[in-house]
């Protein structure tokens, strides 16, 4: 019952918290604005309010010290992750008003996962599918944890092109991991509660931006639930297999796109189009929430499976889902085709 109350309460500070930042939002004009691109959005909507996740997942851990520090994390390891936290909302911030170029950007998220490092979060071993571990050294945790993390924050940042998709994945995400960390093999409550806490931070969020959205996360919030559910996924015990189930089709939908637009000569962190997966569904006739609710289907089931299997089995699952990826970049590949044959 103690998690029901902690998730509906919340749930409802992140609403409210949201709502506003939206108001603050569009007296200072801090909005995103359509274009005849990408940001099909009929009026501008204020930008900003993954601030609000931000501010209530950190203050409702601040507010149960107790609970957070009850395994083996220590104050300095959540100082770290704050700080890391901090820098992505600052740079999101001056990148939502400056609009830096793509180098400039790319410090901070850089900059966040130094302070998770230097706040001692780091893997020592991972469930090896074949059996037994597989072990870190601290030289091999920290390129790991800086791939795994930078992977995490930039498929969320290039998945946020549909209202409710990113924080509706990202809450799914957090939630399952909650769940994980309560069964009895698994059990840790400190890292379930800070997932339940995000969880339910990024569904408040979403109550606000479904589809036609009333606010945006803004750039900073869109690293920062990669960047929140990376750590979470590490500091359960590298948890990593649940969220690459859950981030599965997101992270391979930006690995395509980072393949195919190098193939192009084109810088694929400076370059922007309509081909990601969100975009390509839209654009084959389904609407904004069938596909957003296409997204938290595959996301729900393929976590979930999570839950039932082993080492091997996850692994398989993942294989499974490559198929299931490529199969579609095929048919997006076939679609291409076509229209070009007939429209010669």
């Amino acid at each position: 019952m103690q998690y029901i109350f902690y998730f509906i309460i919340t749930t409802f500070l992140s609403f409210i918290t949201v709502l506003m930042i939206r108001k603050i939002a569009l007296k200072f004009n801090f909005v995103d604005k359509p274009d005849e691109d990408r940001k099909k959005h009929p009026n501008p909507v204020p930008l900003m309010g993954g601030l609000g996740i931000f501010l209530v997942f950190f203050m409702m851990l601040f507010l149960n010290q107790d609970k957070i520090l009850a395994g083996n994390l220590n104050i300095h390891h959540w100082l770290g992750f704050f700080a890391g936290g901090i820098i992505l909302m600052i740079g999101g911030f001056l990148d939502d008003k400056y609009r830096m170029k793509a180098g400039t950007q790319f410090i901070f998220p850089v900059l966040a996962i130094i302070l998770v490092l230097l706040g001692g979060i780091e893997i020592s071993k991972m469930s090896n599918p074949f059996g037994g571990y597989l072990y870190f050294n601290k030289l091999l945790s920290n390129i790991f944890l800086f791939i795994w993390l930078m992977g995490m924050m930039y498929t969320t940042k290039l998945l946020d092109g549909v209202d409710g998709l990113v924080s509706g994945v990202v809450g799914i995400g957090a939630f399952i991991i909650f769940l994980f960390t309560m069964t009895t093999k698994y059990y840790q409550p400190d890292i379930g509660f800070a997932s339940l806490i995000l969880s339910a931070a990024s569904f408040g969020f979403l109550l606000l931006n479904w589809h036609p959205a009333k606010i945006f996360l803004g750039e900073g919030a869109s690293l920062f639930l990669g960047y929140a559910l990376g750590v979470l996924a590490i500091i359960s015990g590298g948890k990593i297999a649940i969220a690459l189930l859950v981030m599965g089709i997101p992270i391979m939908d930006v690995l395509w796109i980072i393949i195919r637009r190098l193939r192009e000569g084109k810088n694929p962190f400076k370059f922007a189009d309509r081909k990601h997966l969100h975009f390509r569904l839209i654009d084959l006739g389904l609407s904004p929430v069938k596909t957003v609710l296409f997204y938290y289907l595959i996301s729900t089931m393929f976590g979930i499976s999570a839950l039932f299997l082993q080492s091997l089995g996850k692994v398989l699952t993942i294989g499974f889902l490559v198929l299931f990826m490529l199969s579609l970049v095929l048919f997006f590949r076939y679609i291409d085709k076509k229209v070009i044959k007939n429209s010669l």
